[in-house]
């Protein structure tokens, strides 16, 4: 980087922040900042969007990121992250179709754009909504408690159908408004199951070497490419590694990326972690993270994945790069962009807090905020990341999310946040919403 180029980022962040960025597909998108994918949990019993969508995305399109990234919309209701996912299953009855069209609409109201995140969760599919899900292979997920069932594996004959879903599902994004659709392929759910050799057994067509794990989802791609067209936006978020000893790894990552940008994908967004090693929550797994590129790292990065960039630039001739997770200054933003090759940066749990953080970004109004994930830990021997209590130090990691959750929820029934919420207040809140959610869904099927 040229000492200007240094200067800029130093003295004016927001100025680097603000430039549009045109997509391969030929979309700009008006500035570099993204809000990221949580799930909002804000569906209703038959999985469609409400109105609280609507509520919750006018709130963050009024300020200012260029891009919203929806949370989990699932392709199938027998494998979801949580109960009230929304789903696209099969033909759309008029009721649906109306309120995907009422949520893009609300998220493009000051000109940015939106994106359908697409996904099904395999084995990370809750036992209350499936105590038998399918998954490339028969691996369980290794957590205490009674949460995840057994999996059971595809067929070749289902492993075709999944991709049909999906193409289906970006289709309808397409026709209600959306301006694209990113593919979950990180975090542990279904692609990223099929990518990693840990819970990928299988000795077929769709399992094996690196390419027979990554078939699924090229194979998505591009069907999806063939019913959307070309001038549609398709992102995909991928692992830089899952952080278990013989998973996939960060050489897989930047192999299958640069697959994916000969595939025509539009956006690569870099992050990293399943439901066992946590990464993508900044939270310890149960076993040691396993990291081998920490001491490839030539200096300390705000964001934890933004490091991986740099050299994931380096399989990317044509996609855009994103990175989500960590940032907490204009000016670490601005850097990441300058200087390590990051075209998009997200934001997730920062706006549930501050939902104005990034007009104010743009604006050079703000320059940081605060981090609350250190509140929320409890001490080491009680719920704290080394803990010998395995159960507690799993609450731990899941009680953290559910706090973010339950702030996102607040901003949908039109609240502020609420940054004193007791830690165990809102994970006793959710974990009673979930099995209430899943009875519901029982009781309607």
């Amino acid at each position: 980087m040229q000492a200007n180029d240094t200067y800029s980022t130093q003295q004016n962040p927001s100025g680097i922040l603000s430039q549009p960025l045109t997509l391969p597909c030929g979309v700009t998108l008006p500035n570099r900042l993204v809000k990221g994918a949580m799930s909002e949990l804000l569906a209703d019993t038959h999985n469609r969007a409400t109105e609280k969508h609507e509520t919750l995305y006018r709130t963050f399109a009024r300020k200012g990121p260029g891009l919203l990234l929806t949370g989990n919309v699932q392709v199938d209701r027998l494998h979801l992250e949580h109960g009230s996912n929304v789903v696209i299953q099969g033909v759309q009855d008029p009721k649906a179709l109306a309120a995907l069209k009422a949520w893009s609409a609300a998220a493009k109201e000051a000109g940015g754009h939106v994106w359908m995140q697409l996904s099904h969760s395999g084995r990370q599919t809750q036992k209350s909504i499936n105590p038998r899900p399918q998954a490339p292979s028969e691996v369980q997920v290794n957590l205490p408690g009674d949460r995840f069932g057994t999996p059971v594996a595809l067929t070749s004959a289902e492993i075709e159908g999944l991709i049909e879903r999906f193409a289906h599902a970006a289709s309808v994004a397409r026709e209600t408004g959306f301006n694209g659709v990113e593919l979950h392929a990180a975090h542990g759910y279904l692609f990223s199951q099929f990518l990693s050799p840990r819970t990928n057994l299988r000795s077929d067509e769709w399992g094996g070497d690196l390419l027979g794990r990554a078939r699924f989802l090229l194979k998505t791609v591009e069907r999806i490419r063939g019913k959307v067209g070309a001038d549609f936006a398709i992102g995909v978020k991928l692992n830089s590694a899952d952080f278990q000893r013989g998973g996939f790894s960060f050489e897989d990552s930047q192999i299958v990326a640069g697959w994916l940008d000969e595939a025509s994908v539009d956006v690569i967004e870099i992050s990293g972690g399943t439901y066992e090693q946590p990464k993508m929550a900044n939270i310890e797994g149960l076993e040691p993270a396993f990291d081998p590129m920490i001491s490839k790292s030539t200096r300390e990065r705000e964001a934890f994945f933004a490091r991986f960039a740099p050299e994931m630039r380096r399989s990317i001739k044509r996609a855009k790069l994103m990175v989500t997770g960590g940032f907490r200054s204009a000016a670490g933003m601005a850097q990441a962009i300058t200087e390590d090759g990051v075209d998009l940066i997200g934001l997730g749990r920062p706006l549930c807090l501050y939902p104005e953080a990034p007009s104010e970004l743009l604006n050079g109004e703000r320059d940081q905020f605060e981090a609350w994930e250190h509140r929320l830990r409890l001490g080491p021997g009680i719920l704290g990341p080394h803990s010998p209590i395995k159960i507690l130090k799993a609450i731990n990691g899941f009680g953290t999310m559910s706090w973010y959750n339950e702030q996102l929820l607040r901003l949908a029934d039109g609240l502020p946040a609420d940054p004193k919420m007791n830690f165990l207040t809102a994970f006793i809140r959710a974990s009673s919403r979930e099995k209430r959610v899943a009875r519901a869904l029982e009781s309607g099927r």
